[in-house]
């Protein structure tokens, strides 16, 4: 696959993306009960709780992922996101999630993982031979490699890490918010 230069590259895992958007539905058509229901002091408890679970949800489920541009790979944990320019990227490999080598140190990318289908084809493969398939987990691990190849000699920059504050900043009010109204109940 062959991307353009100025094209970036978007990996997650679909199978928590897609959990995670059936548990958020979910908890839409909570709240919607809620407001057409549940008008009161216990509502808004609920409907509070309702959204700290969603937002544990977006963070567990959908945020995390691996973004590739011609200027950095960005490793988008739970919650946090890594910036390493290409200069930095030593190697990346698999364990149960793709690993990312930097001089300072490893990073582990949540976003994309190994199925239990890979699993059971990496066992299978030891006992049986080489399989010359390629999980999307090895796909990723490629790009990465092609990308610090391409764009390793020109990317200058540091390893920056910033924590997802508008999330958790969420999370807590909601957090808080319940409580208060649980307290006042």
């Amino acid at each position: 696959m062959k991307s353009a230069p100025n094209e970036n590259e978007h990996y997650i895992t679909h199978s928590n993306r897609i959990t995670g958007v059936v548990v958020l539905a979910i908890g839409v058509l909570g709240l919607i009960d809620i407001l057409i229901e549940w008008r009161s002091l216990g509502g808004l408890t609920a409907a509070l709780v309702i959204g700290a679970v969603m937002v544990v949800t977006y963070l567990g489920l959908i945020r995390p992922s691996i973004v590739l541009t011609p200027e950095q790979l960005r490793i988008r944990n739970h919650i946090r996101d890594h910036d390493v320019p290409w200069n930095l990227v030593e190697g990346a490999d698999i364990a149960d999630i793709v690993v990312v080598q930097t001089p300072q140190k490893r990073l582990r990318a949540p976003g994309v993982q190994l199925i239990m289908r890979d699993m059971r084809k990496q066992r299978l493969r030891g006992a049986n031979g080489n399989d010359d398939s390629v999980s999307r987990a090895g796909f990723v691990v490629e790009r990465i490699e092609q990308h610090a190849e391409r764009y390793g000699k020109t990317a200058e920059g540091e390893l920056s890490t910033r924590w997802a504050k508008l999330e958790l900043s969420v999370l807590g009010g909601l957090i808080a918010l319940a409580v208060v109204t649980w307290l006042l109940n």
